[in-house]
């Protein structure tokens, strides 16, 4: 009697086990269901999403894209630059203060600007191409840096030019025009890096390197005339309050800056687009397209 009631409490825990087991594949099994549900949710979005936009990251598909921007962008540019240079320099008032001579703004500005922006979206790819390992991203990025330089070059030598008679001197060493050298030798550095190094993903990780950490310059030049005692006047357009210029002069200097930003993306596309031929003469994709262009 008593082993057979011993016998009995011992089925009791294996028949409980038994349930707990059974309700906790049965909860596992729902669990399982949930996430393959949700995984698929997202894949299937991830996949019409990148069908979209994200195969664009792709040399072979974004080659083409390039092809097609380039000329919208390229008549933009010469459609806004005749009209922003029509008011710049003939439709502006002349300036009571500096004459004809102010009218080297409607270069300099924009080349400054511009100067600056392109080193922004520089480092941008630059630092995508380094965490996620994209090609592309490193080749838009050493697009870039000639026309970066380019504009740098430019705004020193326009703003040489507009010192003169201003300041009396063709170069001072002002912690604004400093700077803005500065940029331009990073943007040199840039180049003669990648261009010192014959494996094309190392020089890529080494530009990449050189430009996050020139990066820090850009706020040293924006900020340098509120940061220190310096010839360079302060800035005519602010995001904070209203532009010191009569408006005429604020649209050719806008005008122009669009033109700018447009010339920009045609050339650094048609630059890549020659990169990417480069890099990708290899696949079967280039070849093709070389077959059918020759």
């Amino acid at each position: 009697m008593l082993s057979s009631k011993f016998l009995k409490l011992g089925k009791l825990p294996e028949r409980f086990l038994t349930l707990n087991r059974f309700r906790l594949t049965s909860k596992l099994s729902w669990s399982i269901d949930v996430v393959s549900t949700i995984h698929q949710t997202f894949a299937s979005r991830a996949e019409s999403s990148g069908s979209g936009f994200f195969k664009y990251a792709s040399p072979q598909t974004f080659f083409p894209l390039a092809g097609k921007m380039i000329p919208w962008f390229a008549t933009a540019a010469v459609i806004l630059a005749v009209v922003g240079l029509y008011i710049g320099f003939v439709v502006a008032p002349t300036d009571h203060q500096q004459g004809e001579s102010y009218r080297i703004i409607f270069i300099h500005v924009p080349a400054a600007w511009m100067s600056m922006f392109i080193y922004i979206v520089m480092a941008f790819w630059s630092i995508v191409g380094l965490t996620l390992n994209t090609r592309l991203s490193s080749m838009m990025a050493t697009a870039l840096a000639p026309t970066g330089a380019m504009f740098t070059f430019l705004a020193l030598w326009t703003g040489s030019l507009w010192g003169k008679p201003t300041w009396g001197t063709w170069w001072v060493w002002d912690a604004r025009l400093t700077s803005e050298l500065i940029l331009l030798f990073l943007y040199i550095g840039f180049m003669a890096l990648q261009a010192s190094i014959d494996d094309a993903r190392r020089a890529d990780k080494a530009g990449a390197v050189l430009a996050l950490v020139g990066v820090v310059n850009i706020p040293i030049i924006y900020f340098s005339v509120q940061w220190w005692n310096t010839l360079h006047q302060g800035s005519s357009v602010s995001m904070t309050k209203a532009p010191s210029m009569a408006m005429t002069m604020l649209l050719g200097m806008m005008v122009l800056a669009f033109a700018a930003w447009a010339y920009t993306i045609a050339v650094a596309l048609y630059r890549a687009r020659c990169i990417m031929l480069e890099r990708e003469r290899h696949t079967d994709w280039v070849k093709e397209y070389v077959e059918k262009n020759t």
